[in-house]
């Protein structure tokens, strides 16, 4: 494996010292590089994701051009999902689409546990690839039960989340079914990456924000405690990402990760002030700021650092690059964040 030159990314999850701000990027791998859709023209997102060597290359493509301190693992939530045996599709301009959704207590019962060293090798030997060529920390992720069982009970994405939301709060025993079986999944397929040498692992809970408070402590939190209480003996940092989360910063903060991840819409010394004292945070600038002219996008992100306050911030945007961004704005920007100094 190659040596690790910076692990400025790791410090800072920890909540140490470090030389320079760390930086990385949601959706890095792929969406605005040129070199990405070139490849793209050429295979669907799911056969880059299944074809270990590839998925490699997408993976180092952003930090060979963009200089980050992170590289995060080209695959998508769905991946795993595929390997249960759920017949699904990714399709453009939709996102993934379930052939058969999840309704009852028997669909459940169709679900298998993921085996990952036979359902997932794919996503593993990319992993052994990629550390034998990186020198920054590797990120391996998965989806949270939440997010993943509404792509499942929907059918696709939604913009209510009603289907799901009815199961979870009519149907509390089918709800309960579905999510062990997830949340064990998602366990197994994280340790899996770690043992692999994935350094570092974030869980995206990209809708979890449609819920209430009282919602997502009673039905979602405490499956999400259990995925981090599954890695913890492992002792690689952990992030929990959602987007629209503002009112959940405080209940997610005690869910055992190390990492906050904030979208843009609320201040990161605000997001402070709602979790622990001392634990990280991570992001969080508008990814439409990367369309503007760069005199606001440098405006903006120090803003982001400034208020982030130093010691235990990785800086990121406040959700994925966007497709139409220039690869050479992003560039600029991670010079930027590089050259603001730490308060100490």
């Amino acid at each position: 494996m190659a040596a690790l030159v910076n692990d400025g990314f790791l410090r800072a999850c920890r909540g140490e010292p470090v030389n320079r701000m760390p930086v990385w990027f949601m959706r890095q791998a792929g969406r605005s590089l040129p070199e990405y859709r070139a490849l793209k023209d050429r295979h669907t997102i799911l056969e880059l994701c299944r074809d270990p060597e590839l998925a490699a290359e997408v993976t180092l493509q952003p930090v060979r051009r963009l200089g980050v301190d992170a590289a995060i693992l080209f695959s998508d939530i769905v991946v795993p999902l595929q390997g249960m045996g759920i017949a699904l599709d990714i399709k453009a301009g939709i996102g993934p689409v379930i052939d058969e959704p999840i309704r009852a207590r028997a669909d459940v019962d169709r679900l298998r546990m993921l085996e990952p060293d036979h359902d997932v090798s794919h996503v593993l030997d990319a992993i052994k690839l990629l550390r034998k060529e990186l020198e920054i920390p590797l990120i391996g992720f998965a989806g949270a039960p939440f997010t993943l069982a509404s792509y499942l009970i929907e059918g696709g994405p939604s913009k209510n989340h009603a289907r799901t939301k009815a199961l979870m709060l009519g149907d509390t025993p089918t709800w309960s079914a579905l999510m062990e079986v997830l949340s064990e999944s998602v366990v197994a397929y994280l340790r899996a990456q770690i043992h692999a040498g994935a350094q570092a692992v974030q869980l995206f809970d990209s809708w979890v924000g449609h819920l209430a408070p009282h919602t997502y402590e009673a039905h979602v939190m405490p499956w999400v405690r259990s995925i981090f209480d599954g890695i913890r003996d492992l002792g690689v940092p952990s992030i929990l990402f959602g987007i629209v989360t503002g009112e959940l910063l405080s209940l997610m903060s005690r869910s055992g990760a190390d990492v906050i991840g904030v979208d843009w819409r609320v201040p990161l010394d605000e997001a402070r002030r709602r979790i622990p004292p001392g634990m990280a945070v991570q992001g969080n600038l508008d990814p439409a700021v990367c369309l503007a002219p760069w005199d606001v996008v440098q405006a903006e992100a120090t803003e982001v650092l400034a208020r982030a306050g130093g010691r235990g911030h990785i800086f990121n945007l406040g959700h994925g690059v966007l497709p139409e961004t220039d690869p050479h704005v992003l560039a600029e920007l991670v010079d930027l964040v590089h050259s603001w100094k730490v308060p100490s």
